[in-house]
């Protein structure tokens, strides 16, 4: 008798569980939260796994957010015929992911680096590419097997996403009153940001259609104007340009190359960079130094007229035409043989 009210608990416990995440993955898509994928250390070093690919067949790309949303991959590979190779990261600056790349012997491929002033020239936004190459050195064959396992149940599952769902992000979403010298957690609407396997970013259709939850984005932009910290200058900044220059040289001296990329940005984002990072002083100089090209968007009319709708990334539709537009620069230019 005991045995059977075991077995019979134990059903019961397992079709309340079930009917629990069946219920919870509805009301998720009704709200609007797509499947995707976790952008963390597991995923990120699955890519950085796949840079040592033949250099007339790939293509790496690492920088900030923006390139991350900016370029549409399959519009990439298609005009190409290179794969796009995303490890860019959210919030982060790409200076160490060169380092990681320059100190790899085994890379001597092409390279995109994308300058997010505000990230590039500073000594914040380590922390997860820091953690990334951390987790790609480590990796046990365990972690593996177990991204492996992982991967096609996280892209159909909703309730998976760990940015919108995860205790976290409920947490997040209780707001509670600011306090003084406690710095507000960054509320990012559901839609904002939408990862795909290839690591590529991009805003939901119901985000793009909807003018609240951009001005959402924005005002948590505006925080950005109570930052403090002035921007990098003198020697600081000195040593970043030294720094990245030889970077860049220890992966030219081995037969890559390098090309740095300034993405769009709009509003007052684009005229506070423009205030605290004069092209002349920082992007200007960058090429300088590391003898690299350089495109910036604004020099191009086909770039220069798009506008980020929330000040920083660009829709889907506006990444294809970035990137069309990318690849018929470097066409034009006889860049890498594309």
């Amino acid at each position: 008798m005991k045995t059977q009210l075991s077995v019979k608990s134990a059903v019961l416990a397992l079709l309340l569980v079930l009917a629990f995440v069946i219920s919870w993955e509805l009301y998720l898509r009704h709200k609007g939260v797509e499947a995707d994928y976790d952008d963390g250390p597991e995923l990120w070093a699955y890519t950085r796994g796949q840079v040592y690919e033949p250099a007339d067949k790939a293509v790496v790309f690492i920088g900030s957010s923006r390139i991350k949303y900016d370029l549409d991959i399959t519009t990439w590979e298609q005009q190409t015929n290179t794969r796009a190779i995303q490890l860019s990261m959210v919030a982060s600056s790409p200076r160490h992911m060169l380092t990681n790349l320059a100190d790899d012997p085994n890379f001597k491929g092409k390279l995109v680096v994308d300058v997010t002033e505000v990230l590039f020239f500073s000594n914040r936004g380590n922390a997860s590419p820091d953690a990334g190459i951390a987790y790609y050195k480590g990796r046990t064959p365990a972690q593996k097997v177990s991204f492996d396992i992982n991967k096609p149940i996280e892209s159909r599952l909703a309730f998976l996403n760990e940015r919108n769902c995860a205790l976290n992000a409920l947490i997040g979403e209780m707001h509670i009153p600011n306090r003084p010298m406690v710095y507000p957690f960054l509320d990012f609407p559901i839609g904002f940001g939408v990862t795909l396997f290839n690591r590529q970013s991009k805003m939901s259709a119901d985000f793009v259609a909807d003018t609240n939850k951009q001005n959402q984005v924005k005002a948590i932009w505006g925080l950005l104007r109570n930052d403090p910290t002035p921007p990098m200058s003198g020697k600081a900044l000195d040593k970043v340009m030294q720094s990245v220059t030889r970077d860049v040289a220890r992966i030219k001296a081995r037969g890559g190359d390098v090309i740095f990329t300034r993405t769009p940005s709009s509003g007052f984002f684009l005229q506070a960079e423009h205030h605290m990072y004069p092209r002349e002083a920082y992007w200007d100089r960058l090429l300088k130094e590391t003898g690299c090209k350089g495109i910036y968007y604004a020099d191009y009319p086909g770039m220069a007229s798009l506008t980020c709708p929330e000040f920083s990334h660009l829709s889907p539709a506006d990444a294809i035409i970035y990137t069309n537009n990318l690849v018929a620069v470097l066409k034009r230019n006889r860049t890498w043989g594309l």
